[in-house]
């Protein structure tokens, strides 16, 4: 098994709901992605898949959330659009457009700051 991981960013504001301080407020982040997939098999080139696919099909996703107000996005309606679901989001949505028989969505990871990240996998 091949794990291969890439790494963007997006831009965006949100607030924290049911939170007690400061997040509470309308604030940004300038959030750092890695989404990682696995890949049983290589091509004939010897890869899982080109990195530009993977940034390609990723990045479309990614680039619904670049600067938007998060809490406006029907996913984070009736729930806080915090990085730990923010995580989750990406890795459904990602999921939902990269795996097949040979590629799948490993782990989501997203950073809001260069010291705090949350990772969803199944």
């Amino acid at each position: 098994m091949y794990v291969l991981t890439i790494r963007t960013s997006f831009a965006a504001a949100h607030n924290l709901m049911n939170y007690q301080g400061d997040c509470e407020n309308l604030h940004g982040h300038n959030w750092k992605v890695e989404v990682a997939v696995t890949a049983r098999e290589l091509d004939k080139a010897g890869l899982g898949i080109d990195f530009k696919v993977l940034k390609r099909e990723a990045g479309a996703i990614i680039n619904e959330l670049d600067h938007k107000y998060l809490n406006d996005n029907p996913a984070f309606h009736d729930i806080s659009p915090s990085s730990e679901h923010i995580s989750k989001y990406l890795y459904q949505r990602i999921s939902e457009r990269m795996n097949n028989d040979n590629i799948k969505v490993d782990s989501i990871t997203v950073w809001e700051s260069d010291n705090a990240s949350a990772r969803y996998y199944e």
